[in-house]
């Protein structure tokens, strides 16, 4: 039996985003019907493994470029989860017989009350907003609820560019998901909210939780997405930045805010309404204030490279006081392709020849108006500290690094206190352990006897590589916790026929990016990650 019509279409694009007052219900009896619905959905297996099961790994990723085809192809068979990917991700008709063959007739009636579900004549229904199945860890099951079209393909998949749009799940959210630390605290505030996905990550490790937006259709969403994935409601704020939260403190502060770097602010999703990287300059600067001691602030940012200043430079003042920060650059792109992304995202390039070369031209004349030549992509975190000298980290690291990488993440600033109050007498008198799935890798002419240098490799966390001497290596390669640094170099000095004296002046500094990097760890330090120590949390 067919469970759309034939000539069924999605939404069109040119049709106004409905106000926030129009959206579907969360409080009240709206919030017993998402409550009703979610159950509903698990189910009938809508959710992330009823989908990638139902489509196969080919149509579940064209999604996210956008392309529909493959999975219309694969809902053409009826069933309860292809009914329910044709109404929530797809944006196609169903019959109304269909839906309650899934839903039953109650909950139908119910939805379309509550202003989940809106009639489209012929006896079919159509969805209001957009509903993917997200995995949470644990296998918990949850929904991100989005505009129509956000689902697939994000911003594009909309297919318009309209004011106050909000997006569902992105490269971007999930980035800044595997970064948090997550370990259970008191507050936490996420900071633009959006659909909800930071807040909803959030939802299992905090005792109160915040949300602010400055479009109050975002907040009816992130109402929505907890709703819909059973976490309790958080606290929703309308505001930009701070504003709404005042100088309130927080042990976790969260944002993927509208970095994107526009000669203007046409799109709030994306577009900061500052000039250059004002925004994320503001952003990073003010969060120290508004982090109780101890507590993380963890962001995705753009920064611009500016002529006459170095961009480690230019993120570097943006650190509050107060505050340690590792501040990673991921990518670089030069200002042309960093424009053509944005004016594709935008759907720009589809004005035509004329008016695309307009907006082009708008965005090189606003970069060369600053002297930005590129800009960088990265994320930044800080953590308030009592520390009298602040440790601030800045690197770039374009390479693979294993997500969820928010234990990681935390084992640096365990890593970093470790350091700072560990001399080089202490250093030596220590217990090290070396880091699990670090290899080695010998340099050197084929056939030659001895190795040029030696290069020590992780599989874990951020996946570095650090160039050691052979004395360096074979320090790490017998530390298991059982001998004391100093009695480690004294074989060795021994073995080589070295002065102990010598080798215990010069080795400290080699232990100390080792440990600074991760590739050893204390024994008995807590909170570096070390085997038996809890695990993050992972986004299937």
């Amino acid at each position: 039996m067919s469970t759309t019509s034939a000539n069924a279409s999605p939404h069109d694009p040119d049709e106004p985003l409905p106000g926030a007052e129009s959206l579907p219900a969360h409080e009240g009896r709206g919030a017993e019907v998402a409550g009703l619905l979610r159950e509903a959905l698990r189910k009938a297996e809508y959710t992330a493994d009823g989908l990638l099961d139902l489509l196969g790994a080919p149509a579940y990723a064209a999604l996210a470029r956008g392309e529909t085809v493959p999975a219309l192809r694969a809902t053409r068979v009826a069933g309860p989860v292809a009914t329910l990917v044709r109404l929530f991700l797809l944006q196609r008709a169903v019959t109304r017989a269909a839906l309650v063959a899934v839903l039953g007739e109650e909950l139908v009636a119910a939805a379309a009350e509550c202003g989940w579900l809106r009639e489209d004549g012929g006896g079919e229904l159509r969805a209001t907003v957009d509903v993917r199945p997200y995995g949470g860890p644990e296998d918990e099951d949850w929904y991100v609820v989005s505009d129509l079209g956000c689902a697939v393909g994000g911003a594009g998949g909309i297919g318009k560019r309209a004011e106050g749009v909000v997006l569902g799940v992105g490269g971007a959210s999930t980035t800044l998901a595997g970064l948090t630390v997550r370990t259970p605290v008191g507050s936490v505030l996420d900071l633009g909210t959006g659909s909800g996905i930071q807040a909803l990550h959030a939802s299992p490790h905090a005792a109160r939780l915040t949300a602010t937006d400055l479009n109050p259709r975002a907040l009816v969403f992130a109402a929505l997405t907890l709703a819909l994935s059973g976490a309790e409601p958080a606290r929703l704020l309308a505001g930009s930045l701070f504003e709404p939260v005042g100088m309130e403190t927080f042990d976790l502060v969260l944002s993927n805010p509208p970095f994107v770097i526009s000669p203007d602010a046409r799109l709030t999703y994306r577009d900061g309404g500052r000039e250059g990287d004002g925004l994320c300059r503001e952003l990073v600067s003010s969060a120290g204030e508004r982090l109780n001691e101890g507590g993380y602030a963890q962001f995705l940012a753009n920064w611009e490279h500016v002529d006459g200043e170095t961009w480690t430079e230019r993120v570097r003042d943006w650190v509050p006081a107060g505050c340690d920060a590792w501040i990673v650059q991921r990518e670089v792109q030069d200002v042309t392709q960093y424009a053509e992304l944005w004016l594709r995202d935008a759907g720009d390039h589809k004005e035509g020849s004329a008016e695309y070369t307009r907006r082009y031209e708008e965005w090189l004349d606003s970069f060369a108006a600053r002297g930005t030549t590129a800009i960088g992509f990265g994320w930044i975190t800080l953590r308030r500290t009592t520390a009298a000298e602040p440790s601030v980290t800045i690197e770039e690291w374009p390479h693979p690094v294993e997500q969820p990488l928010g234990p990681e993440v935390r084992a640096h600033f365990a890593r970093l206190d470790y350091l700072r109050t560990h001399d080089d007498a202490a250093l030596l008198a220590d217990h090290f352990r070396l880091a699990a799935e670090v290899v080695q890798e010998q340099i050197g002419q084929p056939g030659a006897e001895n190795p040029e240098y030696v290069v020590l490799r992780q599989h874990r966390g951020m996946r570095r590589a650090t160039r050691v001497d052979t004395i360096g290596a074979g320090f790490a390669g017998v530390c298991d916790g059982t001998l004391s640094a100093g009695a480690i170099l004294d074989a060795i000095a021994q073995l080589v026929e070295e002065d102990p004296v010598l080798l215990r002046d010069r080795t400290p500094a080699q232990i100390r990016l080792l440990v600074e990097q991760g590739f050893l760890y204390p024994v008995g330090l807590s909170g570096t990650g070390e085997a038996g120590e809890e695990e993050q949390p992972g986004v299937r």
